[in-house]
């Protein structure tokens, strides 16, 4: 059973209120009464999700009509309740002043009640529409929040770009799956297994804590997409989803960045007692791209000889080294000083790969 409908009349005559309140009866509404503009304005704002209509006399003591018309919609609260002035002034002023202010409509005494009814359904049916639409714009308000919010909490574990392709629509089309040249960087710790072996779990976690830490920062601000942290093995690739004409100019840059943040927290580590050396493998080549998982658990990765040739490269340098193939290299040749390491037998390739040790990026003259 829902509960009745109630209006506010506001009038200092008594007789007229019993009269409207008669009426409203007719209609299937409940009343409260008010004898003036002031009690009226205190029983709307401790009820102002209980009444839905007001019946408002313009001429009354202390508070009249126009004032507590301004006053209700001046109040965010209690603006939304519609208004019918009912007054016995019949001055065409009175009634422009009032719906001016807001009032909804204006009737003239004595009041027909087959006219009240008709207005009194209008207003509220009005009234009922616009609290609807209040309540789809609360709504999709609050979805856009929880959007938000879970946009914020998948880029705690998302790199930025794989994030932002959730909630658009090409980035549905590249997630289904799609192919691009790409660069490849793999990274991760000489000494790592020995270190493990050593340290205490804690110490071993504080130790990656710092190590990712880092990584992630120079992977953000060269712009690479990050498929996974492993341990202490990062893969990281460049031109996708985001296209960057400079792939390959960003990961070499970004491998030399991580070097060069990686001496400290190293000599750090050694004061410690443990041993533990940085490197790095880098190739470039085409691969498929998309999700890749089951329902519940996707990542974002690639697939292709390019994420082999990288690893590989990566499990192969010594101690600060960054690997780059010939293929990455001879697109980036007047950008990088590099020192020839020779063709390396590589597991699962089956010729051996020139390589190439990074020195640094060529100063320009």
């Amino acid at each position: 059973m829902t509960d009745p409908t109630v209006a506010l009349v506001v009038d200092d005559s008594r007789v007229n209120r019993l009269v409207l309140i008669r009426q409203l009866a007719g209609l299937g509404l409940d009343a409260l009464e008010a004898e003036n503009g002031a009690e009226a304005l205190d029983l709307l704002r401790a009820n102002p999700h209980v009444i839905e209509l007001v019946l408002l006399d313009v001429i009354m003591p202390e508070l009249d009509g126009y004032a507590t018309l301004e006053a209700m919609k001046e109040d965010a609260a209690i603006r939304h309740i519609p208004v019918i002035m009912v007054s016995g002034v019949e001055e065409l002023d009175s009634v422009v002043r009032c719906i001016e202010l807001g009032a909804t409509d204006y009737l003239t005494k004595p009041i027909n009640p087959r006219i009240l009814g008709a207005r009194v359904n209008a207003s509220l049916t009005a009234k009922r529409l616009h609290d609807l639409e209040r309540e789809h714009l609360e709504q999709q308000r609050a979805l856009t929040a929880t959007i938000e919010r879970q946009r914020a909490e998948l880029a705690r574990f998302l790199s930025p770009q794989v994030a932002g392709l959730v909630s658009s629509a090409e980035g549905e089309q590249l997630l289904a799956g799609h192919r691009r040249e790409i660069t490849v960087a793999f990274c991760d710790l000489r000494g790592f297994t020995s270190f493990a072996e050593q340290a205490d779990p804690e110490e071993m976690l504080g130790v990656l804590g710092e190590y990712h830490t880092m990584m992630g920062e120079a992977i953000t601000e060269h712009g690479g997409t990050l498929e996974h942290f492993a341990g202490d093995g990062v893969m990281t690739f460049f031109n996708d989803p985001i296209p960057q004409a400079d792939h390959v100019e960003r990961a070499v840059r970004m491998a030399i960045a991580m070097r060069e943040r990686f001496a400290p927290l190293a000599q750090a580590w050694h004061k410690r007692g443990y041993e533990l050396g940085f490197g790095v493998g880098i190739a470039t080549g085409y691969a498929t791209l998309g999700r890749i998982g089951y329902e519940g658990r996707y990542d974002y990765g690639a697939i292709g000889n390019v994420v082999i040739l990288a690893s590989r490269l990566s499990s192969q340098a010594q101690a600060n080294q960054i690997l780059l193939s010939q293929r990455a290299h001879s697109m980036i040749e007047d950008v990088v000083e590099v020192e020839p390491v020779g063709d390396l037998t590589l597991k699962g390739i089956s010729r051996p790969v020139p390589v190439s040790n990074v020195l640094g990026v060529v100063t320009p003259a």
